[in-house]
Order: C-alpha cells, then structure tokens, then sequence
C-alpha cells in the first residue's frame, strides 16, 4: 500500500478519485477536528462505508457498523490509497515493465520517448511515483 503522503502529493497534483467498492482510504479532516480515526484505513463497501452522491457532490457515507459513530465525510475530506493494479492502470499507455531487484521493484515507464524508472522495496510505491512524474509532466 503506497504511504498516506504519496496518496496527499498525488491528489495534490490532480488524481481524481471515483470511489468504486474495494478501494481503500484515509480521513483528512481540518486541522480543528480532532479524530483518531484519521490514521485508520477504510474500505469502500456497500455493507459499511458506501460513496453516495448528494447535491452538494460526493459523501462516503459509514452506515453504522463501523467502531465509531460517523454519519458521513465529503470526498474532498478523504485520501485514496490506490492498490497496485490500480496504479498500474493509471500509467496507461506509459508503463513499460515491473522488474524485481532484490529487494526492490524498478517501475519502467516511458513519456515523450524519455525512459524512467522508479525503484521501492514495495511495488505500489513504486507505481505512484511513477504515477506522480506522469501526472506533473502532463499539467
């Protein structure tokens, strides 16, 4: 799973979010609200924690089989960790190849005919910084 602060650079520099059922995700409540939950990981599910559209946008909505009582967040308050599969499918037409290096993972992408890679101990790290170079070359 790739670390809360790569998840808040990517979301930074543009990635959307469509919530889907099975994607996980973190709080990222103003600064004044205080709330343990905020370091806990979610996952989207239709039995606990579903995406619902509201006229204000879309709230993930805990319907109450969660260990502590909250109604509903806007997604804006909420900090996708994309799986590795997902990553990979965001690289689109970019991704070249994943390599194993001992003890690292090496994600070769190209852009503009520019070869690069990105080396991690775990994949999906590796993923989303190739996803973050992609998505800052392309604003």
């Amino acid at each position: 799973m790739i670390t809360r602060e790569l998840a808040l650079a990517l979301r930074d520099a543009g990635l959307l979010w469509h919530p889907a059922e099975g994607d996980r995700f973190q709080l990222d409540l103003p600064d004044e609200v205080e709330l343990e939950a905020e370091a806990d990981v979610f996952t989207v599910s239709g039995m606990t924690i579903d995406a619902r559209r509201t006229p204000s946008g879309i709230d993930l909505a805990f319907n109450g089989t969660t260990e502590w009582a909250l109604d509903a967040v806007p997604l804006a308050d909420a900090v996708w960790l994309p799986r590795e599969d997902q990553l990979r499918d965001l690289l689109r037409g970019t991704f070249r190849r994943l390599i194993r290096l001992g003890d690292a993972f090496r994600v070769e992408i190209e852009i503009a005919g520019e070869p690069l890679w990105f080396e991690h101990p775990d994949p999906s790290e590796a993923y989303g910084r190739a996803l973050l170079e992609l998505i800052s070359r392309s604003r």
